[in-house]
């Protein structure tokens, strides 16, 4: 999709009610009900986090948008797909501020080159015990990418137009945080698997741009 196309839809997306739980549904793990009910008491007390779906025009003037690849460490987000974002610092102001920082911080993109279009409807993670605020924004520039090399192992570069087409939608067996094989319904994107809260994230924006496509 050429960027200026994308522009107009943003304009159109702003201000309309978001699908929320409805385009959750259709991308939850089989496990994570049984997880919100048994952490009752801990969601009360949820940690809060930030992040960007941020999309930009490519040299070719096509819309792409960002993800990361996460580094392989000793935690619950180990080598998992994601968008740009992280925890709420006591130097952010806001959740937007957080997803915004961890942005630059993370792929290299000035904080002064992104308007915010909107938030999004939020996502509990049970294994971490995270409320994230995902926020749709744009840059209207090409971004060069500047990886944080200690907490990202690669940065992907995804077609609007390939996410947009319904092949993408897997089931796929993974390894869960709780060393558990599962299969969950999964967006296969440049040969990646995202899953989980990604992809809830991710189910509900390719609802809200299906509505004016």
């Amino acid at each position: 999709m050429n960027f200026d196309e994308f522009l107009k839809l943003t304009s159109k997306v702003k201000n309309i009610q978001l699908p929320a739980e409805s385009s959750h549904f259709k991308m939850v793990p089989p496990f994570r009900r049984a997880l919100m009910k048994k952490q009752k008491e801990a969601i009360k007390k949820a940690k809060r986090a930030g992040v960007l779906a941020l999309f930009y025009p490519d040299k070719n003037k096509q819309t792409k948008f960002v993800l990361i690849l996460r580094k392989t460490y000793k935690g619950v987000h180990s080598a998992q797909v994601a968008f740009p974002g992280g925890k709420l610092e006591k130097q952010d102001v806001s959740l937007e501020a957080a997803a915004l920082r961890e942005a630059f911080e993370e792929v290299g993109v000035p904080i002064e080159t992104i308007e915010v279009i909107r938030e999004l409807s939020q996502v509990y993670i049970p294994p971490s015990n995270f409320y994230v605020q995902p926020f749709l924004g744009i840059t209207k520039t090409t971004p060069s990418f500047i990886k944080q090399d200690d907490e990202v192992e690669a940065i992907i570069e995804i077609d609007l137009q390939h996410f947009l087409d319904d092949s993408v939608l897997i089931n796929k067996q993974v390894s869960t945080s709780y060393s558990v094989e599962v299969e969950v319904p999964a967006f296969k994107l440049n040969e990646h698997v995202v899953w989980g809260a990604t992809a809830m994230m991710l189910s509900e924006i390719k609802d809200l741009l299906k509505q004016y496509t």
